[in-house]
C-alpha cells in the first residue's frame, strides 16, 4: 500500500529547464548513490552520496557513512530497505552544504523498470524530489521481459556507445532502455525512468556520464564505498 502511494507521486517527463537543452545547458552537478554491504554481513553496510561537477565529472562532495540495516530483503521491496539512508544522506548535504547539491541523482538500480513499476531510482525520486534515473546493469525480467536470444541479439546489435534499443513488455510499455555506454564493453547498461524526467533525456544524461561501462556518478560512489568499508 505504501508503494502505491508513493508511486502516485512519480513524474515521467523533465521538469527543469536544463533536460530541454540539448547539451543540458544549466546543469553543473550530478549526484551518484550507492550502498554497499560488508562481506558476509548483509546488515552492515555503507551508504554512499558523491557529487559531480557537470561536464567535467570531477568530484565536488563525499558523504560515506556505515550504517545498520534492519528491514529484511524482500523482492521487488528493496528500496525500504536501502533509501532511507540514501534519503537521509541527501538531505545532509541539502542542509549542511546547499550549494553543493545534486540537480539529478543517478541510481543503481531500477526506476519504472520494476515489478510494480516502481523501483528504488523512483522511491528515492518521490522522497527527496529531485530527478532521479534507474542505472541497472543487469536486465530485471519484469512484463515478459527475458534474456533470451533476441534480446542477446539486440544486444549485438549496439555497434557502438550510445546506441540503444527499447525494453517493451508484453503490456505494449517501454520500461526502458538498453543503453550501450562504452565503446570498450558489449554489456549495456538498462536505464528507467526514476523521476521527474523523461526517458530521453535519462539516456543522453547517462550516455554523457560514461568514461567506462559505468556512469562515473555511480562508479565513484561505489568506488568510495568500497574504500571506506575497507579502511
Amino acid at each position: 500500500r505504501e508503494q502505491a502511494r508513493l508511486k502516485a507521486g512519480v513524474v515521467e517527463q523533465d521538469t527543469e529547464q536544463w533536460q530541454k537543452d540539448p547539451n543540458f545547458t544549466g546543469l553543473e552537478r550530478v549526484g551518484g548513490v550507492d550502498l554497499s554491504y560488508v562481506r558476509g554481513d548483509d546488515s552492515s553496510a555503507c551508504a554512499s552520496l558523491v557529487v559531480l561537477s557537470y561536464p567535467a565529472l570531477e568530484v565536488l562532495y563525499e558523504d560515506c557513512r556505515m550504517v545498520a540495516v534492519t528491514t529484511p530483503y524482500v523482492a521487488g521491496f528493496l528500496a525500504f530497505r536501502e533509501v532511507p539512508f540514501l534519503v537521509e544522506a541527501v538531505q545532509r548535504l541539502q542542509q549542511e552544504e546547499p550549494k553543493l547539491a545534486p540537480q539529478v541523482l543517478l541510481v543503481d538500480g531500477n526506476g519504472l523498470l520494476h515489478h510494480r513499476g516502481f523501483g528504488v531510482a523512483c522511491h528515492l525520486g518521490v522522497l527527496t524530489d529531485l530527478p532521479c534515473i534507474g542505472v541497472a546493469k543487469n536486465l530485471l525480467q519484469v512484463d515478459g521481459l527475458v534474456r533470451d536470444e533476441l534480446h542477446r541479439e539486440q544486444i549485438r546489435s549496439l555497434q557502438r556507445s550510445g546506441d540503444t534499443f527499447p525494453l517493451t513488455g508484453t503490456s505494449g510499455r517501454v520500461l526502458g532502455m538498453a543503453l550501450r555506454s562504452y565503446n570498450n564493453s558489449c554489456k549495456p547498461l538498462y536505464v528507467s525512468v526514476g523521476h521527474r524526467v523523461s526517458l530521453d533525456t535519462a539516456v543522453r544524461l547517462v550516455s554523457s556520464c560514461c568514461r567506462f561501462r559505468v556512469p562515473e556518478p555511480i562508479r565513484q560512489a561505489d568506488i568510495r564505498s568500497r574504500e571506506y568499508i575497507r579502511k
